[in-house]
């Protein structure tokens, strides 16, 4: 049964983006069928699957808003994986949805043609709490949320998880959160540790046990349209992603995802 995971995070610079790609790129290296779709209009995990963010191009911004649709604008990726491909023009979407008749469901109704297809299809939400990221919230099955381990991040999780809990009441009462993420992490640092227990202390089994650490790899990956298994497989970066791909399958594995139907109930409801 196909998952539907939002990577999300109200601060910016956290490794959204990061982990959506090199995420989709491990799980497809580990067999699954995964669909990554580009919901920032900067179109960073576009480019960082080598796909090139032509103008002309049909992009998640005409399926959101009715002119094409998923099966039509997906694109196949080098490394196993099919990506719905982001540009500017997204931006502009923001304004469109407006006027739309259940705008806020766009994204959930458009996926739910292909969404038998995959295994996995992952979410790379903007910044912000805008239309785009409500229409990823609300479109998704549950929600990972990559952080640094700071106190500004911990600060910026309680606003994150009061969102969340805004959305499941008035738009998509099966959302869950997956699991917190621990990016850009560097061991050596005093709070960062600290920051780490707190994590665990107050979230426990919801913090991966996989960590994703400061790594120059994974900087550099993208400017050569590469997830970082594909660029450099032995880097740390790379090795700690498909960790995180194989402690995700595990948890899966040990726990029955959300019903389709009830999915499916829940919104006609709405």
């Amino acid at each position: 049964m196909t998952k539907i995971l939002a990577v999300t995070n109200q601060k910016g610079g956290v490794g959204k983006t990061t982990t959506a790609v090199n995420l989709s790129a491990c799980l497809a290296e580990l067999g699954q069928r995964v669909l990554l779709v580009d919901l920032d209009p900067q179109g960073n995990a576009t480019t960082g699957c080598g796909v090139g963010k032509r103008a002309a191009m049909p992009t998640v911004y005409q399926v959101l808003i009715g002119r094409s649709t998923v099966a039509e604008t997906r694109v196949q990726t080098a490394f196993a994986f099919t990506v719905l491909p982001a540009n500017r023009d997204l931006a502009g979407a923001e304004v469109d949805l407006i006027e739309l008749k259940q705008r806020e469901y766009r994204l959930r109704d458009a996926l739910g043609a292909v969404r038998s297809e995959y295994d996995y299809i992952l979410l790379d939400c903007p910044p912000a709490l805008n239309m785009l990221t409500v229409n990823g919230l609300v479109a998704a099955d549950t929600v990972m949320i990559p952080m640094q381990c700071e106190y500004y991040a911990l600060e910026g999780l309680t606003d994150l998880v009061a969102t969340l809990k805004r959305i499941r009441a008035n738009l998509n009462p099966v959302l869950e959160i997956e699991g917190l993420l621990r990016t850009m992490f560097d061991p050596r640092s005093t709070l960062t540790q600290q920051v780490s227990r707190e994590l665990e202390g107050h979230f426990g089994s919801k913090v991966y046990r996989s960590i994703i650490p400061r790594n120059v790899r994974l900087a550099e990956a993208p400017s050569y349209g590469k997830p970082a298994i594909a660029f450099d497989r032995a880097s740390k970066g790379a090795q700690a992603y498909l960790l995180l791909a194989q402690e995700i399958l595990e948890r899966r594995s040990a726990n029955r995802p959300v019903a389709t139907d009830q999915r499916q109930q829940s919104g006609a409801e709405a």
